[in-house]
């Protein structure tokens, strides 16, 4: 007896027309024609079953703050960072934790389940923080949300900033942050890497660090961040997120900086909607795409992952909390257009950001937790192309959320049609 059964699901990884049982929170079961009762039953048609969408790299204590107090008419990163630095005094809890929890709604209905958000530190009132803990508790039933603590405007050009992120983790804070271009040297950007490394390792913490977000060749701080991870025994808990100086940079000290980042074991996070809007903005023509280069990586077999980062704030005026459009932009941008590739993009917005997050139990094979996403499309390219309707969002074994299958009843020279997006592809 199961407490759900999907059945006749395609699955990522090529299986299809299988039944997936389901048993306490976990699933118990795949195999085709599963035999069993269930107290629930979901068709799936032919259609994929996922695993839930991660997002490792966000900033919920600014999304949907779209206009407040202006907008970034520019779309520059600075002037983004000058407006929400205008906003961060006109801020209340109340206002932050209902923004917050409007998107974590949205995320739901889109089958994003896990989110690693950014939160500002750099705040004496430390508001921010304490908005997004209590988030972090009353989304706890259906989003793993990680929380940064980032010192937004510098770790040592903030002042009192380091006292300010020992505050926050105290509090809870999951993960170590940082933003060493944003320092006022490039020797101060390699400092507060080498301090907020060791206290991450002192406190046995993850890092997720804004590394090189800018158009400059010779913004290099990866290198440094590479060097404090291996020095300090941090592989597989150290991300470094945008890397955007990298599409600037000649190939040969790339060559020798990914194998570097290899060794200490640093993944990485490409933010493709942010990166393809801000980077290049001081460029005429031709304009640099600037996003980092995510293929060469995963030939080096580095972790990746593609992040979201912002939706209607200072940075970014769009946006909807869905990761296959995320995918979708970082597919082009990075002309990841083989069958392969097509695949390995929707693993940035899965399986990669959830071992970034080091989340216990994910996937979609027995034993792992029953969170799962059944989409309007039968494989996992076709939902990247479609950007389907999520037709069930699973959690632990219980449906979530439903939205009504996307169809058009046409009528054309007197000849009916139904169209089913899912239904029309390559046997076409």
């Amino acid at each position: 007896m199961f407490d759900l059964k999907i059945t006749n699901a395609n699955l990522p990884d090529g299986r299809s027309g299988v039944d997936i049982g389901v048993r306490e929170g976990r699933i118990a079961a795949i195999e085709a024609n599963l035999p069993g009762d269930a107290g629930q039953t979901i068709d799936a048609a032919g259609q994929l079953v996922a695993p839930p969408f991660v997002d490792v790299h966000f900033h919920m204590d600014a999304t949907l703050s779209l206009g407040l107090p202006r907008h970034n008419e520019s779309g520059l990163l600075l002037d983004g960072i000058k407006i929400w630095g205008e906003l961060k005094p006109l801020l209340t809890q109340e206002a932050v934790i209902e923004r917050a929890l409007a998107y974590c709604d949205l995320a739901v209905s889109q089958g994003l389940l896990a989110i690693r958000t950014h939160v500002d530190i750099c705040d004496d009132r430390l508001l921010g923080v304490e908005a997004l803990l209590e988030v972090k508790k009353r989304v706890a039933p259906y989003i793993d949300l990680q929380l940064v603590a980032f010192p937004q405007d510098g770790y040592y050009r903030y002042p009192g900033a380091p006292e300010l992120l020992r505050r926050a983790l105290d509090m809870g804070v999951d993960v170590v942050g940082g933003i060493p271009h944003f320092e006022r040297t490039m020797a101060d950007g390699a400092s507060s890497l080498k301090a907020l490394l060791e206290i991450a390792a002192d406190r046995g913490l993850l890092v997720d660090i804004h590394c090189d977000e800018t158009d400059d060749p010779m913004s290099r701080h990866i290198e440094a961040l590479a060097y404090e991870t291996q020095r300090l025994g941090l592989g597989g808990r150290v991300n470094a997120s945008h890397l955007t100086s990298m599409h600037s940079m000649d190939n040969y000290y790339v060559s020798k900086l990914l194998p570097l980042m290899v060794e200490a074991g640093v993944s990485a996070t490409a933010n493709p909607l942010i990166n393809i809007v801000i980077q290049g903005r001081h460029d005429s023509y031709p304009k640099r795409r600037g996003m980092t280069r995510i293929p060469e990586m995963l030939t080096y077999g580095i972790d990746c992952a593609f992040g979201h980062d912002c939706v209607m704030d200072p940075w970014y005026s769009l946006g909807q909390g869905d990761m296959l459009e995320v995918a979708f932009m970082g597919l082009h941008v990075a002309q990841m257009t083989s069958r392969e590739a097509m695949r390995k993009c929707f693993d940035l917005v899965t399986k990669g950001p959830a071992k970034i997050m080091h989340l216990e139990g994910y996937g979609v094979d027995v034993g792992c937790k029953a969170d799962m996403v059944l989409l309007q499309a039968k494989d996992s390219i076709d939902a990247i192309r479609l950007k389907p309707t999520r037709l069930a969002v699973i959690k632990g074994g219980k449906v979530i959320s439903r939205t009504p299958a996307r169809q058009s009843a046409l009528s054309l020279d007197g000849r009916p049609a139904t169209i089913d997006p899912a239904r029309v592809g390559p046997q076409w």
